[in-house]
């Protein structure tokens, strides 16, 4: 079951813009917690019991044309139907890069590793507080709305074209196939041209704050990004090295 409907409770007005929070879990009392929590910092609050009961509303919503969209979604692991990390897989599969917040009672490293391996942004451990919670909601979008950059329909340098709504990127007339994470690096580089991005920057903003790998793992991104849409990776035109503090774009 899922509600397009929760009813509004009285809201302290914390943020100036409303935004569309998506959440799942299958739990009631931690359900209704979380949604009455995020509605009274002002969220809109959809909510979902199951997996297979996300993934519809998530598609019906992006199909509608008088639906806002969801900026975030907070997603438990164990659902019915269609587990979180499954939810996490086809959606980065179909290229969408709806901000994902992992709340779990699986707090082992390896079950956060692999929620942030599969497309999660982030992962928050039960129990947690109300206001870490909140706090990490509102990073998540903050982060999504500085890398959307400017509402243009697409953003284009030289023959490189980006289209933010369609998660596409066509080079030089050909549409090219990127990694959630590869798409997430060039979506906020194009979106802040010139701009000099050290990796620990670049770290916070795709991978985000609890990421546990190597730094390097930028290096690693960079080169496939460059692999696929330089001529000469060895001399790249997109994505510049600028030697002791990190990467720009053009």
């Amino acid at each position: 079951m899922l509600s397009l409907d929760v009813p509004q409770y009285a809201s302290a007005q914390k943020i100036s813009q409303t935004y569309r929070i998506l959440v799942v879990e299958d739990e009631e009392v931690i359900r209704q917690m979380l949604v009455l929590a995020l509605q009274e910092e002002g969220y809109d609050v959809l909510w979902a019991e199951d997996g297979r009961s996300a993934l519809a509303l998530i598609q019906d919503i992006e199909a509608a044309s008088n639906q806002p969209p969801i900026d975030l979604m907070l997603l438990d692991l164990m659902l019915p139907q269609v587990n979180g990390l499954d939810i996490c897989r086809t959606l980065r599969y179909q290229g969408n890069t709806l901000p994902i917040l992992i709340v779990s009672a699986k707090a082992s490293e390896t079950d956060r590793v692999l929620g942030l391996e599969v497309g999660a942004d982030d992962y928050l451990s039960k129990p947690f507080s109300m206001r870490e919670l909140v706090a990490r909601c509102r990073a998540l979008i903050r982060r999504q709305s500085f890398g959307a950059g400017s509402t243009n329909t697409f953003r284009k340098f030289r023959d490189l074209v980006l289209y933010p709504k369609e998660c596409r990127v066509v080079l030089r007339g050909e549409e090219v196939s990127l990694a959630p994470k590869e798409y997430r690096l060039l979506e906020l580089f194009m979106a802040h041209p010139r701009r000099v991005w050290s990796r620990e920057q670049l770290i916070e903003q795709v991978w985000g704050m609890d990421f546990l790998g190597d730094t390097k793992t930028v290096d690693v991104h960079i080169r496939w990004l460059r692999e696929k849409l330089e001529l000469d990776p060895s001399q790249p035109e997109y994505i510049i090295t600028v030697r002791g503090f990190g990467y720009r774009f053009g």
